[in-house]
C-alpha cells in the first residue's frame, strides 16, 4: 500500500510540475506552445488557462493527499 502511494506521489508531482509550467506567466510560458499566446483577452483570462487552473488545483490537492496519506501510514507502521 505505501508502494501504491508512492508511486501515486511521483506520478503526482511530475504532472504538477508540468502543468506549472504550461501557466501563462509575466511573459507567457510554456502554454504560448500550445496556442495559449496567440489570443490577446482584455477581459480575462481564456477558457484553456481557467481550465489549465482547475486542472492544476485538483491535482495539487491529490499531491497533498497522498503526502498525507503517506505520513499517516509511516507513522503507524513505526
Amino acid at each position: 500500500m505505501v508502494l501504491g502511494f508512492s508511486i501515486a506521489l511521483i506520478v503526482f508531482s511530475l504532472l504538477l510540475m508540468l502543468l506549472v509550467l504550461m501557466h501563462k506567466g509575466k511573459g507567457g510560458g510554456l502554454s504560448d506552445m500550445f496556442g495559449g499566446g496567440m489570443q490577446s483577452s482584455v477581459g480575462g483570462s481564456s477558457v484553456a488557462e481557467r481550465n489549465l487552473d482547475r486542472i492544476t488545483v485538483v491535482i495539487g490537492l491529490l499531491w497533498f493527499a497522498c503526502i498525507v496519506v503517506l505520513g499517516i501510514m509511516m507513522k503507524v507502521s513505526n
